[in-house]
């Protein structure tokens, strides 16, 4: 029996499932999605409030959220919280704490179980929502919701096995035993490219564990969000346990990661964000009593390694769906393909004409290969890459590709013969491009995959065993794929989280990821 199949079977629960996938080329799904876009675009246009303690506030000041196929159609604006709201969102959080913290976790699991039974029945207008606000792909919308619905059932089920006895050694004339006890307050930043899964997957690890939460949406993708924030309402979780407060992050974000009563920090987002939140936290407030505990996934430059000995097909493909899925936008994106010499040219003509059949549009019209990118301030970011690249590579593809005449649209771009020390194989960039990279032999392609400061993902296909396994102990990545794509980790499957400048590898679905949360209390009992 294994570890879950124990656990649900201790709790009386069903054993935790990955949630399905839909297949949208049968008619009554793709009739469903098309329901639920229409359901949706129907909502657009709102107004929207920051909410504390169960209470909607108001500004004045307003944060729009706008679909990137289409700049000037307005998904919602939302009264953006002020300095004054972000202090209120703290004290509020603080003392909603103090009765949180005692609610029994089977209680605490259950608001999560609950709610992942709604979020289920609702599916597809959620991916809806991801598919106007941030610009996915069908599968790709669909893909990210039932990875929020397992982060809810997988965490509920890992909260109800770390509240029961937890193993130590015994001593004759005592009785010893180990609890797990929540933190506090903690701040949850979630990103934009995984706007329901991520900002799900954080926030729930928070509260089920009994912590209160300060949610600063990302300011791209606040409408999805918010849409979690009314689920769980909606199952009755109590006022102040959860407190969504969307604004700037240079308005309210440092007053957040300072304040002496933020127990701990949770994000997700780029590196160099990533880093100045490591730097802030580790300052010790006045009033602060304890040493905040941050909880960091950053970015990645991942690659996908093919040797000599490989299956061309399956390597180009998954070269192809690794780099340009959700147009590149994932820290977990293969942005790099490491093609040892004697099958280069064979794999490059593969990817090139995979990549040229894709297809770009605006996903609310129909399921296109790829959607926009996130903003114009990314699409910006992305064409200088591009330009860079010119200089650094052979532009091979990305010239063929019909792109349409509004939006933030870039069409899947890859350079050839590009050198490991380049630009565009160093710096992540966060969009479709792809280096593509000439390596000697498995030896120099393995020493260019680790030659970067990240070590998030990383793939290699080989048909030889001996190199997998080097692979296993050398390839030093914190998920690690043989002959499939680098991205797509399952919760609960494939604990995700990397090295180096890659984050702190929190494994996020993993059975490691509720103690960032908890802190351990040993008690020993004589008499």
């Amino acid at each position: 029996m294994s570890i879950l199949e124990r656990n649900a079977t201790e709790t009386g629960r069903e054993p935790f499932k990955n949630e399905p996938l839909t297949d949208f080329s049968q008619p009554e799904h793709k009739a469903a999605m098309e329901a639920a876009l229409a359901k949706v675009g129907a909502q657009l246009g709102q107004e929207l409030n920051p909410v504390v303690g169960g209470k909607r506030l108001e500004t004045g000041n307003f944060l729009n959220s706008y679909n990137p196929a289409r700049p000037d159609q307005l998904i919602a604006r939302f009264h953006s919280a002020t300095t004054e709201q972000a202090e209120e969102a703290i004290q509020t959080a603080s003392e909603t704490f103090k009765t949180w913290q005692n609610v029994p976790a089977e209680e605490r699991a259950g608001y999560l179980f609950k709610a992942a039974d709604l979020m289920r029945q609702r599916k597809h207008e959620f991916s809806a929502w991801m598919v106007y606000e941030i610009g996915k792909n069908w599968p790709e919308a669909d893909a990210d919701t039932a990875e929020a619905i397992d982060f809810l059932e997988f965490y509920a089920h890992e909260m109800l096995r770390l509240a029961g006895p937890q193993p130590v050694v015994q001593v004759e004339g005592e009785k010893n035993h180990l609890v797990y006890i929540p933190l506090g307050v903690g701040v949850v930043i979630p990103p934009w490219n995984f706007p329901l899964a991520i900002t799900v997957g954080m926030t729930s690890a928070a509260i089920v564990t009994g912590n209160t939460v300060v949610l600063k949406p990302s300011s791209v993708t606040p409408v999805i969000a918010y849409r979690f924030f009314e689920l769980m309402e909606e199952v009755g979780l109590p006022a102040g346990v959860f407190n969504f407060l969307p604004g700037s992050g240079g308005a309210i974000g440092d007053l957040l990661v300072d304040h002496s009563k933020t127990r701990f920090i949770s994000f997700t987002g780029s590196k160099e964000v990533g880093l100045r939140i490591f730097d802030r936290a580790s300052k010790v407030a006045t009033g602060q009593i304890w040493l905040k505990r941050t909880v960091l996934e950053m970015g990645g430059k991942d690659s996908v390694v093919v040797d000599e000995t490989a299956d061309v097909e399956a390597a180009a493909q998954a070269i192809v769906t690794s780099a340009f899925g959700f147009q590149g936008q994932k820290c977990s994106a293969g942005s790099r393909a490491i093609l040892v010499d004697q099958i280069y040219d064979r794999v490059m003509e593969k990817v090139v004409e995979k990549v040229n059949q894709l297809e770009l549009g605006p996903t609310d019209e129909k399921n296109y290969n790829l959607g926009p990118v996130s903003d114009e301030k990314a699409y910006k970011k992305i064409k200088e890459y591009i330009e860079i690249g010119k200089g650094e590579g052979k532009l091979v593809a990305g010239d063929k590709n019909r792109v349409p005449d509004q939006g933030y649209f870039i069409p899947p771009t890859v350079f050839s013969e590009v050198d490991a020390q380049a630009r565009i194989a160093q710096e992540e960039i966060f969009g479709p491009v792809l280096a593509v990279i000439r390596a000697r032999d498995f030896d120099h392609a393995l020493e260019i995959a680790n030659g970067t400061e990240y070590g998030l993902t990383g793939a290699l296909f080989s048909q030889d065993p001996a190199r997998l396994d080097r692979a296993e102990r050398e390839f030093h990545v914190g998920n690690l794929y043989f002959n499939r794509k680098c991205t797509g980790a399952l919760v609960g499957v494939q604990p995700f989280g990397g090295f180096n400048m890659s984050g702190t590898d929190s494994k996020a679905g993993g059975q490691d990821y509720l103690l960032l949360f908890l802190q351990g209390k040993s008690i020993a009992r004589r008499g």
